[in-house]
């Protein structure tokens, strides 16, 4: 064996010995990279029912909430028509009830001081 065989076997040996420790870090990664993989897995794995549940809580929410617009919009027109019917009965009644209840008022008072006197 020349002087060159030898070099190049010390040459390939440290290859080798290159290689090996190169490869654990590599098989450690892989490691890492598969429970990666895994637990993106579970976690999508667990957030497609919760998506679906929020989904379906959204969905009764606004069904609910066009339920309160609707009854919101009643109670405004009830509102309305009270505002208007006692506009309506202060426009014809207020006026001449007051005077009737005054009227009254003095011919009790007339006839309660004609009773004392």
């Amino acid at each position: 064996m020349t002087l060159g065989d030898v070099a190049g076997l010390i040459a390939a040996g440290a290859f080798v010995l290159l290689v090996g420790l190169l490869a654990i870090p590599l098989l450690k990664l892989g490691k890492v990279l598969d429970e990666t993989r895994e637990a993106v897995r579970r976690l999508s794995d667990d957030t497609r029912p919760l998506i679906t549940e929020t989904t379906t809580a959204v969905t009764q929410v606004n069904e609910q909430m066009q339920n309160v617009d609707t009854i919101t919009t009643g109670a405004a027109q009830v509102a309305t028509n009270v505002s208007a019917l006692t506009a309506l009965f202060a426009a014809t009644l207020g006026s001449p009830v007051v005077k009737v209840a005054a009227f009254t008022y003095g011919v009790r008072n007339a006839v309660a001081g004609r009773k004392r006197g």
